[in-house]
């Protein structure tokens, strides 16, 4: 008693900093609400979340799963990452400069390196991505080939060939690949030389098509088309149309993250990890 000699329990204080780097991302506490509600200093409090570690993630027996890819932005980094939907589970995540084959590909081996096999797979529409996966069944998540047309025709398209082309995408969800490709061709064909006229420039040198936003939506449609009806030609493989479940985790994720903005990069990326260790959505 006399040597002065204090003693801690090493688990409670070990549960205290866990708690505190819970609530920090799943209660979105500040640091400056951390402060309040534990009584400890700032200095304390950003220590403790700076040291904490993020648990491992619960091991998954490898099996043969359907794959959605895709990319998100948090600040200045991008974050790709591999979804199984039936599993609930995200596969695997890496932090990108771009959404480049080479980052997919990789992404891809990794996964397939822990035992995991792939029966298809679900993308948003990025030009080129499908070739990574060019031996499997690929699926173009329709709400994303939508987006990218209503992107380009606004949703009051000023011509009377962009809101044809609006109405006829809007269908995507509910028709099959022979009558949307018959629609789409007879649509083609009604509008064809509407679609290429040109604009000259500069004494008639250099051109541009008149309509171009157009040309651009059309120009997506045909080339994804060969992707849009895949889950209709493998009803066993129970291909989802789209990649919801992802992207309810992009707003779950961002959602947790809007309370921390301001954070260093290093930070941000911890919480964003501990975040998709977890299983479910």
């Amino acid at each position: 008693m006399d040597c002065g000699k204090q003693f801690q329990n090493q688990r409670r204080v070990n549960r205290l900093k866990s708690k505190i780097w819970q609530d920090h991302i799943w209660r979105r506490q500040t640091v400056r609400d951390l402060v309040q509600t534990y009584n400890r200093s700032e200095r304390t409090i950003r220590t403790i979340l700076d040291r904490a570690l993020v648990r491992p993630t619960t091991v998954i027996r490898p099996q043969s799963v359907v794959g959605i890819f895709d990319a998100t932005h948090l600040g200045s980094d991008t974050l790709l990452v591999a979804r199984a939907p039936t599993l609930g589970i995200n596969l695997a995540w890496s932090w990108i400069e771009s959404e480049t084959k080479d980052n997919y590909a990789r992404l891809k081996a990794s996964i397939e390196a822990r035992g995991f096999t792939f029966t298809a797979v679900v993308l948003d529409g990025r030009t080129g991505i499908p070739r990574v996966f060019e031996a499997l069944p690929v699926q173009i998540c329709q709400f994303h080939q939508l987006q990218i047309v209503r992107r380009k025709l606004t949703l009051r398209p000023e011509t009377k060939a962009g809101q044809e082309l609006l109405s006829l995408v809007f269908t995507l969800a509910k028709t099959d690949e022979a009558t949307f490709t018959r629609e789409l061709n007879a649509w083609f064909l009604t509008y064809q030389s509407f679609l290429y006229e040109r604009t000259y420039t500069i004494g008639n040198i250099h051109w541009h098509y008149t309509h171009a936003r157009v040309f651009s939506a059309y120009s997506s449609l045909k080339r994804n088309r060969p992707y849009l009806f895949t889950y209709l030609k493998y009803p066993e493989l129970k291909i989802p149309n789209t990649t919801n479940s992802l992207d309810g985790y992009w707003s779950r994720l961002k959602n947790l993250l809007t309370a921390h903005r301001g954070k260093s990069k290093q930070r941000i990326r911890k919480m964003a990890k501990e975040i998709l260790r977890k299983q479910t959505a």
